[in-house]
C-alpha cells in the first residue's frame, strides 16, 4: 500500500518511535517535583522545550506545548485578542485557512466580534496588499498559514508580517504544514503547529509566543506551560515531537528536491495522462511533496474507492466526499473545479516506483469512475434557442457532466442554463467553462436551486 496522505498525518518518523520508548521509562514522573524521577522528567521537558524552540527560531520560553495544533490555534487566537480587546475585536483571516482558525473565528464573531476574510488568487495564495488593506485601527489580530494543507500554496508570510507590525498588529501563522521543511521566515508574532505532520506522534502541538506580545491565557487558571496550556504534560510523546522534528529537518533539504522531482511529475504528466483535468495549486511557491488536481465527470468519493482498491491512500477536498455536499472551502475561494478533487502528499522517503505505478494506474481509474456515471441521459426541453438542463436533485458531478453532453447540441451563440441545487455546480460549471473555452454567462434565480447559463463559443 502507498501512503501519499502525509498532509493529513506523516508516517511516524523512526527517530519518533525510539525516542518516545526510550523516555516512556524516564519521562513519567511530574516535572514539577523536586524528587530524582520528577528532576529527570524536567530535563527532558526542558531539553525537548529547547530543541523545539531552535527549529520554531524563538527563545525556549516563548514556547509551550499543548494537545494538538488545533488546541494551539484556538488558544493562540483566544489569547492574543483577549489581550488586546482594548485595541479592538477585528480579527483577519485569510480564505483558505485551516478548519482550525476559521471556526475560532466564528466563535469571536459569534461573541460579538468582527471578522474579515482576505481573499486568494487562482492558485490559492493571498497578497500582503489585501492584508494592508484590511487592516484597521480596532484590528486586534491577523492570522495566516505558511502553507495551504489542500494544494499546497506557500503564503507570502514574510511581507504579510512586514504590512502587520508596521501597522502594530501581531501575525499568527498556522506552519502546521511547513515547520517540518524549514523556519517560517518574517517578524511573526504568534506561531502554532503540530508534531503528527512531520512525523511526530499524535496529541503533540506547538504554540510560541514572541515576547511582547499582549497574551491572556482562556479558561481556568493552570500553573503548567507557563498557564498557557492546561493539563499535566505528555512528556514521551513531547520528547518524540522535538527529536522527530530535529531529524526531519537534518533530512528536508535533500528529500525537498527529491519531492520536487517527483510532484512536477504528476503535475506535468497527469493532463497528458487523463483528458479533463485541472492541476490546482501555485506551480512554483509550493511545498515540497504536495500536487492536487480535479478531474472533470469524476465523484471524488469513487475515486478515491478506486485508488484504494488499486494500492494508493489519497485524499479529496472535493464535495462527493463530503457529508454536507458542499466543496471544500479552500477550492471555492479559489474559484478552480471541485469535482473528482485529488490531493496527492508524498511522505519523506516515498519511492519514485510507486509515483510511477500511481501514474500507470490513474488513467483506468478515472476511466472507470467516468463510464459509470455516464448514463442517464440529462432531460432537456428546448425553449426557443436556449436549451435547458435539468439536473436537480443530482449531484456532483453530475451537472457537469450533463452540461458537456449537451452544449454541442446548441449553435454556436446558443446558451444552456443548466438547473441545479448542488452547492458544487456554482463553482464547478464557471471551471469547465474555463476549461472547455466556452462563456460562463452566470448565474439566475429558479423555483428550485440556480439556473447556470453558459453560452457556446466553439
Amino acid at each position: 500500500m502507498a501512503y501519499f496522505d502525509s498532509a493529513s498525518s506523516a508516517p511516524l518518523h523512526p527517530v519518533a518511535r525510539q525516542a518516545l520508548v526510550a523516555s516512556l521509562d524516564e519521562g513519567w514522573a511530574d516535572p514539577a517535583r523536586l524528587y530524582r524521577e520528577g528532576r529527570r522528567a524536567r530535563l527532558l521537558l526542558d531539553a525537548a522545550r529547547e530543541a523545539a524552540a531552535e527549529a520554531v527560531g524563538c527563545r525556549a520560553d516563548e514556547l509551550v506545548f499543548t494537545s494538538s495544533g488545533t488546541r494551539a490555534v484556538h488558544s493562540g487566537i483566544a489569547g492574543v485578542l483577549a489581550g488586546r480587546r482594548r485595541v479592538g475585536r477585528h480579527l483577519i483571516v485569510s480564505a483558505v485557512e485551516h478548519s482550525s482558525v476559521l471556526h475560532a473565528a466564528q466563535v469571536h464573531e459569534a461573541d460579538g466580534g468582527t471578522v474579515t476574510q482576505v481573499a486568494v488568487g487562482r492558485t490559492g495564495s493571498v497578497s500582503a496588499s489585501s492584508y494592508a488593506e484590511a487592516l484597521r485601527e480596532d484590528t486586534a489580530l491577523a492570522c495566516l498559514q505558511s502553507a495551504n494543507h489542500e494544494v499546497g500554496t506557500e503564503q507570502p508570510v514574510a511581507e504579510v508580517a512586514g504590512v502587520c507590525r508596521a501597522a502594530g498588529v501581531p501575525l499568527l501563522v498556522d506552519a502546521a504544514q511547513s515547520l517540518g521543511w524549514g523556519r517560517v521566515n518574517g517578524d511573526w508574532s504568534v506561531l502554532t503547529a503540530s508534531a503528527h505532520k512531520w512525523g511526530g506522534p499524535s496529541g503533540v502541538g506547538l504554540l510560541a509566543v514572541r515576547k511582547g506580545v499582549r497574551f491572556a491565557a482562556q479558561g481556568p487558571a493552570d500553573e503548567r506551560e507557563s498557564g498557557r496550556a492546561a493539563g499535566f504534560e505528555n512528556i514521551p510523546a513531547i520528547v518524540a515531537a522535538a527529536a522527530s522534528l530535529r531529524a526531519v529537518r537534518a533530512e528536508a533539504d535533500a528529500e525537498a528536491v527529491r519531492l520536487r522531482e517527483l510532484t512536477e511529475r504528476i503535475r506535468a504528466r497527469v493532463p497528458s495522462l487523463v483528458p479533463d483535468v485541472e492541476v490546482v495549486g501555485d506551480p512554483e511557491r509550493r511545498l515540497p511533496g504536495v500536487v492536487t488536481f480535479s478531474c472533470l465527470y469524476v465523484d471524488g468519493e469513487t475515486l478515491l474507492h478506486e485508488l484504494d482498491r488499486e494500492g494508493f491512500s489519497v485524499s479529496s477536498g472535493s464535495s462527493c466526499t463530503s457529508s454536507t455536499l458542499t466543496p471544500s472551502h479552500v477550492l471555492r475561494a479559489m474559484g478552480v473545479l471541485s469535482e473528482g478533487n485529488v490531493r496527492v502528499s508524498l511522505p519523506p522517503g516515498a519511492p519514485a516506483e510507486d509515483v510511477e505505478r500511481f501514474l500507470s494506474v490513474l488513467p483506468g481509474a478515472v476511466a472507470a469512475v467516468r463510464e459509470k456515471l455516464g448514463a442517464p441521459a440529462p432531460a432537456t426541453v428546448v425553449r426557443e434557442d436556449v436549451l435547458v438542463v435539468d439536473a436537480l436533485g443530482k449531484r456532483c458531478p453530475i451537472p457537469v457532466i450533463e452540461l458537456a453532453k449537451v452544449i454541442g447540441d446548441v449553435p454556436v451563440g446558443g446558451t444552456v442554463r443548466v438547473l441545479s441545487d448542488d452547492e458544487a455546480a456554482r463553482l464547478d460549471i464557471p471551471a469547465w467553462c474555463e476549461m472547455r473555452n466556452q462563456e460562463y454567462v452566470g448565474e439566475e434565480p429558479a423555483e428550485r436551486g440556480a439556473a447556470y447559463v453558459v453560452r457556446r463559443l466553439s
